[in-house]
């Protein structure tokens, strides 16, 4: 990946909220996505280590397209170990692995604060690739500063 790696994390779910039909249901192959789509808040916590380190902690707003896709909207706060706060949003793309309940994911990331000592991340763009495990509620990610 091109660019200045400026952290990494690792998360888990700390809770998910559905509309519908479950998270689980769909991944056990007791139910199938609706042609219409289906919503999870998918609620996170875990820690960021690089130039970036903290706490992290989040929602992402997925919606699990009927064509397989993805589609991510994630609202964060990552909490420095300086105790600093930087506002996190990124929406992206999951591409489920077949027959697996894991995807790769695509982030495009906006960090915005007004902390002097880490203003650098508010005029810069940061692509994250990463996955995550939906039965196990685990993510990865890798982010790039552009």
């Amino acid at each position: 990946m091109r660019g200045e790696k400026i952290y990494e994390y690792d998360l888990d779910f700390t809770g998910v909220t559905d509309y519908g039909v479950s998270l689980e249901a769909i991944l056990a192959g007791k139910e199938t996505v609706p042609p219409q789509g289906a919503r999870f808040d998918v609620a996170f916590e875990g820690r960021a280590s690089g130039r970036l380190s903290g706490r992290v902690r989040g929602v992402d707003y997925i919606r699990m397209r009927a064509d397989g896709r993805i589609d991510l909207d994630i609202r964060a706060t990552i909490e420095t170990d300086d105790g600093k706060r930087i506002a996190l949003s990124a929406d992206g793309v999951g591409v489920p692995k077949a027959g697996e309940p894991v995807a790769e994911i695509f982030e495009n990331v906006a960090l915005t604060t007004a902390a002097a000592d880490y203003s650098w991340v508010n005029a810069r763009q940061i692509w994250a690739p990463g996955t995550v495990n939906l039965a196990a509620g685990k993510i990865h990610i890798d982010a790039y500063l552009q």
